[in-house]
């Protein structure tokens, strides 16, 4: 058992640690963005910046530093400055529940690569992804225009449709797991059936939840195809559209940090998380630690690949069409997957 001290500045260090992952991510995920569409739309992308154009995340903060940070007259100040910054605390808190490995021992201190370690990490991080909506609100209204408004109209409705379904979609995975902790999922789908196939949630018959869960995260985070919130077309930017330099800037990286904790949840909920193979190295070790953090780690950058490609190949739905996509197409699957995964626990027990 660990004393008070010590447990605190363990917490300490992995937040820290966690915080500077993030951004580091959140950056080179725009990177990596506009590289591969540029690749898909048959040219280069960032290259001027550092080798490969590596250093252009670099480049793109120092501007948005730089540039001159303006305040509509018109606007509800404190709102108008307090909504960002819930969308980016909001976006960065939740990576405090998701584990990138299981326990490790150093030294004589045996701790998860967690910031923390709750029995209801599934149920925080929900909750977490489902206040963030207030943040796109607040910026809509108090911004005082109709494009920021309307904007912000649609993302509220967009994100409650969606939260629905998603939801829904993880029934299937509790009832496998009998568990709302992110580590006991991932340990549920340890294991391989015939030597070779894993145990994964979605080779247990959850490939339907996999699919609505998919289509709800991207309605969630606001991606093309269901990106109407911010649709340049006929809405400028949407609710952020009176927003510059940083308070801009801080909005853009709320959206790649939701990017990646869905994707996160998806690798830890549907595809073992971290669960691969460690070569010989023992449990709990370093070495077997740093494994497990690359296997996770390569499961989240398919899904940052699959954010990429869709958005390179599929054209934006009429707003019509994605709510109805969401309580005509997606809720049924849910519900109809939560049904017969009902009827194949109660047989097998």
């Amino acid at each position: 058992m660990l004393d008070v001290k010590t447990f605190v500045a363990i917490s300490a260090l992995k937040t820290i640690v966690a915080i500077v992952v993030l951004l580091t991510v959140v950056a080179y995920t725009v990177w990596f963005e506009r590289k591969l569409v540029g690749r898909i739309q048959n040219r280069w992308g960032p290259s001027r910046v550092g080798p490969f154009g590596l250093l252009q995340p670099l480049a793109d903060g120092l501007k948005f530093i730089f540039k001159e940070d303006m305040t509509p007259p018109y606007v509800n100040r404190t709102l108008y400055l307090a909504a960002p910054l819930i969308a980016l605390t909001l976006a960065l808190t939740s990576i405090a529940v998701i584990p990138f490995s299981g326990p490790v021992q150093i030294g004589n201190i045996s701790t998860p690569l967690q910031v923390t370690d709750i029995n209801i990490g599934l149920l925080a991080i929900l909750g977490i992804t489902s206040v963030a909506v207030y943040g796109v609100a607040l910026a809509g209204w108090s911004s005082n225009s109709k494009y920021s408004l309307l904007g912000a109209l649609r993302a509220c409705a967009q994100m409650i449709s969606y939260e629905v379904a998603l939801g829904l979609s993880l029934i299937g995975v509790l009832m496998f797991s009998q568990s709302f902790s992110l580590q006991e999922i991932v340990t549920s789908q340890s294991g391989t059936w015939f030597g070779f196939i894993p145990k994964w949630n979605i080779f247990k018959g959850q490939f339907v939840a996999f699919f609505v869960y998919l289509c709800a995260a991207f309605a969630e985070t606001n991606r093309i195809p269901f990106d109407l919130p911010e649709a340049e077309t006929e809405l400028v930017a949407g609710y952020h559209t009176e927003y510059s330099s940083m308070k801009f800037a801080m909005f853009f990286m709320a959206e790649y940090a939701n990017m990646f904790t869905v994707a996160a949840l998806a690798s830890l909920l549907f595809l073992g998380g971290w669960n691969g193979p460690t070569f010989g190295f023992a449990e709990g070790t370093i070495a077997a630690g740093l494994l497990h953090v690359f296997w996770f780690a390569l499961r989240i950058v398919f899904f940052l690949f699959l954010y990429v490609w869709v958005r390179g190949t599929l054209p934006r739905f009429r707003y019509d069409q994605l709510m109805a996509f969401s309580w005509k197409v997606l809720l049924p699957l849910a519900l109809a997957n939560i049904l017969v995964t009902g009827l194949v626990v109660a047989l097998r027990s």
